[in-house]
């Protein structure tokens, strides 16, 4: 399998408070060479200033004064490194309870997931909350990490027990793709290099699954969806009459001549030519940020929708969505919010929260109906006007929404329709 050396893969780490997360990083830059001499030399200085044996791996991703105080992860924090082979976007996530919407915000673009787990304690309450929030955010593969391999004495039978522990808890879940890897993050076991105290471990290490992981068929190639998010009139040169619909592709492919439908207003039409920066192309496709043109002129502006006509999302003002709440404040009951959805921005109220999810249980609470920080829910919300969706499952940017305060314009919920 031919790997794409500009390929970029977005992962998240998620794991309890202690299970070496980002120390798990700081191994995975330290080893790669990913790191600059001078973060070097100044991290070096703060590990021997500590009284550290070595270099505290950690604090490559701590960058908060807090999270260095108090040795702990509280905001998401992004790296990126590049490889031979691949380029990468870490979000590394905070593992305590009241972090949990930082998880969301940190793991809802990304392709895989890494989940810690302390060989020593097993599967516990935070494995399930973050591997829940995995299945919910459909993250398509799970790398499902044991560290601390070497206070356990590299025990084949204590890796093979939890493996068969978090398989129980996975089979109630949606995860296509899991793999399980022992590690010692603090001595670099199966990180980079593979490991000589886990002879008994037929598998790669970390890195090179991260650099060989297939991720090119977890975009939708099918249903096409450009949300549009602005028109193109620059009315100069030999652009006078150009006009262009310039977003970036959600899903599906894009090529000239092909017939298309303008939503809402269901206009049709047909793509002239798909320009970029460098020029005119043949084909497009999710990711890519491009303009099109079409035949016919029609009233077309942000937040429209151009699809292929065999192939329409749902058009409604009545969305089912599971909601992750954000804000300190509860939410206000029928209170008015702005919704975002691809490029599309309307007013909304929340009118009736179905059920409160129990994320350690997996239990459904149909009676507890406020929305507090970090709560997990199924609502069902009402918009002034039609948006055109998919499940979450089918398109991860039109099955996904936010919802914000007119008051205080902060973003208040993230959601994923159903």
């Amino acid at each position: 399998m031919k790997i794409d050396n500009n390929q970029l893969l977005r992962f998240t780490t998620a794991g309890s408070v202690d299970d070496g997360k980002s120390t798990l990083i700081g191994r995975l830059l330290y080893d790669s060479k990913s790191i600059f001499e001078d973060q070097l030399d100044a991290i070096e200085a703060t590990s021997k200033r500590r009284g550290h044996e070595g270099v505290d791996l950690a604090l490559f991703t701590d960058g908060l004064k807090d999270e260095r105080e108090q040795g702990i992860t509280i905001d998401v924090a992004y790296r990126y490194f590049t490889t031979p082979k691949r380029k990468f976007i870490i979000a590394d996530t905070p593992g305590h309870i009241q972090y949990t919407r930082n998880m969301v915000t940190g793991a809802s673009t990304a392709n895989a997931a890494i989940i810690l787990i302390d060989a020593r304690h097993g599967v516990i309450e935070q494995t399930k909350r973050h591997s829940f929030i995995a299945s919910l955010l459909q993250i398509p593969h799970i790398l499902v990490c044991v560290n601390k391999m070497d206070l356990v004495d590299y025990s084949e039978d204590r890796f093979n027990q939890i493996v068969e522990d978090f398989e129980e808890i996975s089979s109630k879940m949606l995860i296509k793709d899991v793999r399980y890897i022992p590690i010692s993050a603090l001595n670099g076991d199966n990180v980079v290099n593979r490991s000589q105290n886990m002879d008994w471990y037929q598998g790669s290490p970390l890195l090179h699954i991260l650099e060989t992981l297939h991720i090119s068929s977890d975009i939708n190639k099918v249903d096409a969806r450009f949300p549009v998010q602005t028109v193109l009139r620059p009315q100069n040169g030999e652009f006078r009459d150009y006009r262009g619909y310039a977003g970036r592709v959600a899903s599906g492919i894009y090529r000239p001549g092909q017939e298309i439908v303008v939503l809402p207003s269901g206009f049709t039409s047909t793509i002239k030519s798909i320009d970029t920066f460098k020029g005119s192309i043949e084909e497009a496709y999710a990711p890519m940020s491009v303009s099109i043109t079409l035949e016919d002129d029609i009233d077309i502006g942000r937040g429209d929708m151009i699809v292929k006509k065999n192939n329409l999302p749902e058009t409604t003002q009545d969305l089912d969505v599971m909601l992750c709440w954000f804000n300190n404040q509860p939410a206000k009951p029928r209170a008015k919010y702005t919704i975002q959805h691809t490029s599309n921005v309307q007013k909304a109220i929340i009118k009736e929260v179905v059920y409160k999810m129990d994320i350690n249980t997996y239990e459904r609470n149909k009676d507890d109906k406020e929305l507090r920080m970090n709560d997990i829910c199924r609502v069902k919300i009402r918009t002034t006007k039609p948006l055109m969706t998919d499940a979450y499952r089918v398109n991860r940017t039109t099955g996904s929404i936010i919802l914000i305060d007119e008051g205080t314009n902060e973003t208040v919920a993230a959601g994923m329709i159903v």
